[in-house]
This record gives structure tokens, sequence and C-alpha cells, in this order.
């Protein structure tokens, strides 16, 4: 049986959260990508709080990327505010949760800027 592209998504997803888990000294910085647009937050699961969050769809981003969220240049202008807001909280380190999605393309524009930025992960 072939798995639909959203089902082989939440599986991934699924198997990645056993062994990922945010705590309040390394949070989970977890990447959700629709067709449209990129998000992203920083959460410690203990408390189920979000501490930072990003995304290709505030008004200022979309400006300056002129509506168009699904790109990897708008990936990594969202890296790099997740990254920013992060910091400006004091966190440095993070583990990665990808959400499911392979880490190519958009995902790993994000990660990578985030990385360029400061974040640990």
């Amino acid at each position: 049986m072939k798995l639909s592209r959203i089902e082989a998504i939440q599986r991934r997803h699924r198997r990645i959260r056993k062994r990922v888990f945010g705590t309040p000294e390394r949070p989970r910085l977890a990447v959700f990508r629709s067709h449209r647009h990129i998000y992203a937050q920083v959460i410690d699961d203990t408390r189920h709080h979000t501490l930072a969050a990003a995304a290709s769809v505030e008004p200022e981003l979309r400006q300056e990327l002129n509506n168009n969220g699904a790109t990897c240049a708008a990936s990594t202008r969202v890296g790099q505010l997740i990254a920013e807001r992060a910091l400006a909280q004091g966190i440095r380190k993070v583990v990665f949760d990808r959400g499911g999605f392979l880490y190519h393309g958009r995902v790993k524009a994000l990660a990578e800027a985030a990385r360029a930025a400061g974040l640990e992960f």
C-alpha cells in the first residue's frame, strides 16, 4: 500500500518526535512548510510553550519578499529572523525538528540560515 504524500509526512513526523524533545535549556526548533509559506517556532515541550516564532506570512516579511513566501530566499529570511528572536531571549542551543519534511530545499535553507545567524544545533 502506497502512502499519500501527507500520510508519509505525518508518519515521518511521528517517528522524529519520538526522539526530539524540547527542554528549557535546549528548546525545539519546529519547522512547518506549506505550499505557500514556511513557519518556524522555538518550543519548550516541558511547559508546552512557544518561546519565539517567525513565518513568511508576517506583514513586514511579505512586503520584503513581494508576497512570495514559497522560496528558498523566504526560508532563509525566516531562519535569520527566528535565530534573532531566539538569541534575544537568551536561547543559543536548540534541537531541530524538521516536522517530517525532508532536509532539502526550503527546510535546509531555513536551518542553514538559523545556524549562520548564531543558533547551535
